[in-house]
């Protein structure tokens, strides 16, 4: 089987333990038989859709494209993996709750939330959170979070997320 993968999801594939892949940023069946790419893509191939914003997410699907070469990694197997990325380690296991509301201007961004421990609100919100590349469409003015999308950030999703959460954190 040959597998392709995109930038975004490179490090999944090598933690799952899957040495032979290209890459291509937009994956057809011309390049390979499976693709593994994040969840909102959309190809003309067999895909293992992946999310990799949030650290459950991350261990999560090192856990789904293991399987992709029969080779299911175990839960032991994979927390060290998240050894060196503090934050990615404490918002794996944890369940947060804190006293602070926010209006959030993406999907992807409302998964990161919530792990954090935010209400997500429409009204009477304390910080609106939005991703870079809506700067120019948020409407309020005041207690603006922007938070790096997929440009100028790096493609290694536990320092995604270790940037995202401790911008996030600092609102604590």
């Amino acid at each position: 089987m040959k597998i392709v993968t995109t930038p975004m999801c490179e490090e999944i594939v090598k933690l799952a333990g899957i040495s032979e892949y290209s890459i291509n940023k937009f994956p057809t069946k011309d390049d390979g038989d499976l693709a593994i790419l994040l969840s909102e893509s959309k190809v003309d191939i067999e895909s293992v859709p992946i999310k990799i914003n949030t650290s459950k997410q991350i261990f999560e699907s090192i856990k789904e494209v293991s399987k992709v070469i029969g080779n299911e990694l175990s839960d032991e197997e994979i927390l060290p993996f998240f050894e060196d990325y503090k934050l990615c380690k404490k918002y794996l296991k944890s369940d947060f709750k804190r006293d602070t509301s926010v209006k959030v201007y993406s999907e992807f961004l409302k998964d990161i939330v919530s792990d954090v421990g935010f209400d997500i609100a429409f009204d009477n919100f304390d910080y609106v959170i939005y991703p870079d590349y809506l700067k120019n469409d948020v409407m309020e003015k005041d207690n603006l979070v922007e938070i790096p999308s997929h440009n100028d950030i790096s493609k290694n999703p536990f320092e995604k997320a270790e940037l995202r959460y401790s911008i996030l954190e600092n609102l604590i």
